[in-house]
């Protein structure tokens, strides 16, 4: 089983090999999304464990024992198509290909599985046509 989830850690547990102990003694592999880790402030994570239901569970027991904030992740990308002009700058951006274009039809196509929600198609996107989807 895949969860997707948020981590929020602090000062004091920057410093914790979470993925080394979440693959050693919980025997669940951690995909790092998206990090943002400032050694003197809060880091911020998104995590794609994957894993036995039970030990996904109890993994997530043990990150909140340790005062992470542990929540799941449920932001999906959303495009307004009638906003979207095909540009296709939003491809140029998106580093797991799940934005492209169709060579024949100029057609934007969004694979959502490839998605990591990195957002920085959003930024690229000049008539606002990408969004977070809550």
């Amino acid at each position: 089983m895949k969860k997707r989830v948020n981590l929020t850690f602090f000062k004091r547990s920057v410093g914790i090999p979470f993925t080394y102990r979440l693959a050693k003694d919980f025997n669940v592999a951690a995909n790092i999304i998206r990090a943002q880790v400032d050694p003197n402030k809060v880091g911020k994570m998104v995590l794609e464990l994957s894993g036995d239901i039970d030990q996904l569970d109890a993994a997530m027991d043990w990150l909140r024992s340790q005062d992470v904030l542990v929540s799941l992740h449920g932001q999906e990308i959303a495009i307004d198509e009638q906003r979207c002009v095909e540009c296709g700058l939003c491809t140029g951006v998106c580093p797991t290909e799940a934005l492209t274009l169709n060579p024949e039809t100029f057609r934007l196509h969004f694979q959502r599985s490839r998605c990591v929600v990195c957002e920085q198609c959003i930024t690229a996107c000049p008539v606002a046509a990408i969004s977070i989807d809550l």
